[in-house]
């Protein structure tokens, strides 16, 4: 008599598997959290780049960071197992931010260490969250809630290092901070290993056995080649967006074999998913926004002392501001799980290009916030508060589009092209934060030492303005392909039954 993997593994045995990817997972974007809050002005004020060079290189890193998965995913899937991938992943993230306390001093070592950072983040990201769709196979219901759950309880992790980052490098300096992105990770690895056998009952044959030696020393060499290879490409902008795109032309080519190999009863599945990919996509260009010219702009344009009144409560230093996004996650995830799961037991389903299209009409709100607070504003200092009320509705877009992604994927694509199609929503992340720096340059002046803040303030009033027409624009988009989408929706759920 067959007997389900819920009878064998009950829901609590589960949710002790989930903390282990979720723990380690928390202390993994406590250090690349912490280390983007202050990689901007890093560049800037440390390593005297201007900001259209900082903004950049920072796109090119983060288009790496995010193509990688793509590579990373097929690994932890077809060769050395998922939790394993994870591991090697965070070992070598951690590796990178100790390495970035040394790039203080050395552009070289900067983008060497960049290159790491990317290579952990490749095999890291894509199989932690294999990990989680694995726990929760056949619990299709919980999937959208245990997605929401963990995207908020990984905010933990970024709020306390983008809060905690920023005052160290202010009294401490920048070896201080990112050194912390290292102690970071590495509780997050001992924690791993004191745990890591919770996860053993859902984890295949492949994941648990030994690797051979050779095995062992063919993916060392293959990470060493790999780095290698990312220190060369980063330190040209335009070289490694022509691989981006070369590899996202090759991603699109697979997707499309991809789906006329597959049993015809899960295509309209990969429809949606790859919509939705792109759609998701789109956000991630304002995504972008926080770490460069969000960033540039609190240090240029905002106050940095929060009043009540006349009253004052505290300063904050510029890279603070980004934990507006992480804060705002872990105070509305809660209750959009609740919202979710009272609406599942009403045995009603809120579809998630309905949750895609609330969710850029936030996007818009947000930068319309920025843009008319920047238009009525009669000095160049604007008020902290405009930070939190544009954040607040950023991150809450953010929950119901890119904070689904992972959710999309796990609902409708099947278990053994998991990994592979993880890896390439990131890599679609990564073009579109490469894109979005590109548009952040719309509000660099050609020499930002001379600019005056009236300057500056027209040049982010202009900004916010082109990504608040952008975002309706997208909106309206979204709305027009919603019948179609229902339609497959509805198409793929009668082929599963």
């Amino acid at each position: 008599m067959h007997t389900s993997s819920v009878t064998i593994h009950p829901f609590r045995e589960k949710n002790r598997a989930f903390s282990v990817v979720l723990f380690i997972e928390l202390w993994e974007r406590f250090g690349y959290y912490g280390m983007q809050s202050i990689l901007v002005l890093f560049l800037i004020n440390r390593m005297h780049f201007n900001d259209q060079n900082a903004n950049l290189l920072i796109g090119a890193f983060s288009a790496m960071t995010y193509a990688a998965p793509v590579l990373g995913g097929w690994i932890g899937d077809k060769i050395i197992g998922n939790r394993r991938a994870m591991l090697y992943g965070s070992i070598i993230l951690a590796m990178g931010y100790l390495l970035l306390a040394e790039a203080t001093h050395d552009t070289a070592i900067l983008y060497l260490t960049m290159a790491v950072i990317s290579t952990g983040n490749g095999l890291f990201k894509p199989n932690a969250a294999t990990l989680v769709r694995r726990i929760y196979d056949q619990n299709d219901d919980q999937l959208d809630i245990a997605f929401t759950l963990y995207y908020m309880a990984v905010n933990v992790g970024s709020t306390v290092s983008m809060l905690l980052c920023p005052i160290l490098k202010d009294y401490y300096g920048w070896s201080a901070a990112f050194i912390t992105c290292f102690i970071g990770l590495v509780l997050g690895i001992l924690n791993y290993f004191a745990t890591h056998k919770r996860l053993n009952p859902y984890l295949p044959k492949k994941d648990q056995d030994p690797l051979s030696w050779p095995v062992q020393g063919l993916i060392f060499l293959g990470i060493v080649t790999f780095i290698s290879g990312m220190t060369f490409l980063i330190q040209s902008a335009t070289l490694i967006a022509a691989c981006m795109w070369a590899a996202a032309i090759l991603i699109f080519l697979l997707w499309i074999i991809m789906y006329y190999r597959i049993d015809s009863s899960n295509r309209y599945g990969l429809k949606i998913m790859y919509i939705l990919t792109l759609e998701g996509m789109l956000y991630f260009i304002f995504y972008q926004q926080m770490s460069t010219s969000l960033t540039l702009f609190a240090q240029r344009n905002i106050n940095p002392a929060f009043y009540i009144g006349s009253y004052h409560l505290f300063n904050w230093s510029s890279g603070q501001f980004q934990a507006l996004n992480p804060i705002a996650i872990i105070l509305l995830s809660p209750i959009l799980a609740k919202l979710y799961d009272y609406i599942n037991r009403q045995s009603y389903d809120i579809s998630i290009a309905t949750k895609f299209i609330t969710g850029f009409s936030f996007v818009a709100f947000a930068f319309g916030i920025w843009w008319f607070a920047c238009f009525r504003s009669t000095t160049p200092q604007l008020s902290s508060w405009v930070m939190i009320y544009g954040y607040f509705f950023l991150s809450l877009g953010e929950l119901l589009t890119s904070g689904l992604g992972l959710a999309v994927i796990a609902r409708y694509v099947p278990a053994s092209m998991n990994g592979f199609m993880t890896g390439s929503y990131f890599m679609a992340s990564g073009i579109s934060l490469y894109i979005g720096s590109k548009i952040a340059n719309l509000a660099a002046s050609k020499n930002i030492n001379t600019a005056t803040d009236h300057l500056t303030l027209q040049l982010y009033q202009n900004l916010f303005l082109n990504l608040f027409i952008a975002a309706i624009i997208v909106l309206i988009l979204l709305v027009v392909l919603y019948p179609l989408i229902q339609k497959w929706d509805r198409n793929f759920k009668t082929n599963q039954i």
